[in-house]
């Protein structure tokens, strides 16, 4: 089996965000950058899906700048197989970008096609399903289970007071959710093998596509926290703040 994993890298959710000057995007002056936390349960569910069969290659490919490639060791390091680096500027326009993917996906013979089902940083919510649109292949978005055999795959995803259950034949689209699987973390050898493992660099040019960033903007500093007390003795000025002051009850 073949496995292509698409890969952003996003900005740690507990890093602090500053606006850049011109306010349209963030300073990335002191930002640490990480996988993106749904990219990581795709990893972890084609890595398991490799375990089981025995055999197989997992590929994972990421569109962006140079530093990219930090983060695609990172996926080597937990036991990708290979890596693809689209190197060029993404758009602002998601379907712009799903392009430039299912573009190089397209023809690679892979058997199933995993993505996290949201990037942190801009809450898309939208490769995967365009990667499936564009290649034509049957998709399913955030997934909370995954098994394969038999060239079919079946999904599980939590829907309102539920849960949603469908089938497919493969190849197909899958983004991932939280509570697929708990993805490993890098070991030590794996760090010193990504080192080696191939890591092709591809040069590509989103289009502009017809999104434009407009402004970006904090959201509004939280109102200080205040004590009314401690105990049962406190219950009634909780009630009148959580009533009166809050109106949340």
């Amino acid at each position: 089996m073949k496995i292509a994993v698409c890969l952003r890298r996003v900005p740690d959710t507990t890093t602090k965000i500053v606006v850049a000057a011109g306010g349209k995007s963030i300073d990335e002056a002191g930002v640490k950058f990480v996988a993106n936390p749904y990219d990581e349960y795709a990893l972890e569910a084609a890595l398991a899906l490799k375990d089981a069969a025995g055999s197989g290659e997992t590929t994972v490919v990421a569109l962006g700048g140079d530093i990219v490639q930090e983060t695609l060791r990172t996926a080597l390091a937990m036991g990708i197989d290979r890596a693809v680096h689209l190197q060029g500027t993404p758009s602002a326009d998601g379907l712009a970008n799903a392009r430039v993917l299912a573009d190089h996906l397209r023809g690679g013979g892979y058997d199933l096609i995993l993505c996290g089902k949201l990037a942190v940083d801009d809450y898309g919510q939208q490769t995967g399903a365009m990667i499936a649109e564009l290649l034509e292949l049957p998709c399913a978005t955030a997934i909370t289970r995954l098994d394969v055999a038999y060239g079919r795959a079946s999904v599980e995803r939590e829907v309102e007071g539920g849960v949603e259950a469908a089938s497919c034949a493969l190849p197909a689209v899958f983004s991932c959710d939280k509570g697929l699987n708990n993805p490993r973390l890098p070991s030590l050898k794996g760090i010193m093998a990504a080192k080696k493992k191939p890591l092709e660099v591809i040069a590509v040019t989103p289009d502009a596509g017809g999104v434009t960033v407009v402004a970006l903007a904090l959201p509004p500093e939280r109102a200080p926290g205040k004590i009314v007390g401690e105990g049962a003795a406190a219950v009634p000025a909780l009630m009148q703040a959580l009533t009166s002051d809050a109106k949340v009850i």
